[in-house]
């Protein structure tokens, strides 16, 4: 799903705001990549700019969106009292620090309150 499909995303960005914003990223990582030294005209490197940005976008495309939007579409009302386990959710984020991304699994448990939360997706 793109940005732009996503319903949650709180930054409406059209098609063309896209291209330019991914335009205007990998400008900058062609940049980075001659600031270490590396030819981003070389081969093996021509695509890795766009690459890069794209990556970007995906890994920090949760800082645009409404948890409690992503949550209140997940709500099922449900008359269950016993404690749902949901295991190995994958997750992925950026290190603010240091901009490099990480990623796991989180494992949640919780009682229900009238509601159950669909949290596999």
């Amino acid at each position: 799903m793109s940005h732009h499909d996503n319903p949650y995303y709180t930054e409406k960005v059209d098609q063309e705001e896209e291209s330019q914003l991914i335009a205007n990223l990998a400008e900058h990582n062609k940049e980075i990549l001659e600031l270490i030294g590396e030819d981003p005209t070389r081969e093996g490197l021509l695509k890795t700019p766009e690459r890069v940005a794209r990556a970007l976008r995906f890994l920090t495309q949760g800082y645009h969106q409404d948890p409690a939007a992503v949550l209140e579409s997940a709500k099922f009302r449900e008359d269950y009292k016993q404690m749902v386990i949901v295991k190995d959710i994958g997750f992925y984020s950026m290190c603010e620090h240091h901009m490099l991304p990480f990623f796991g699994k989180v494992h949640i448990a919780y009682i229900p309150n009238k509601y159950i939360t669909g949290l596999s997706k």
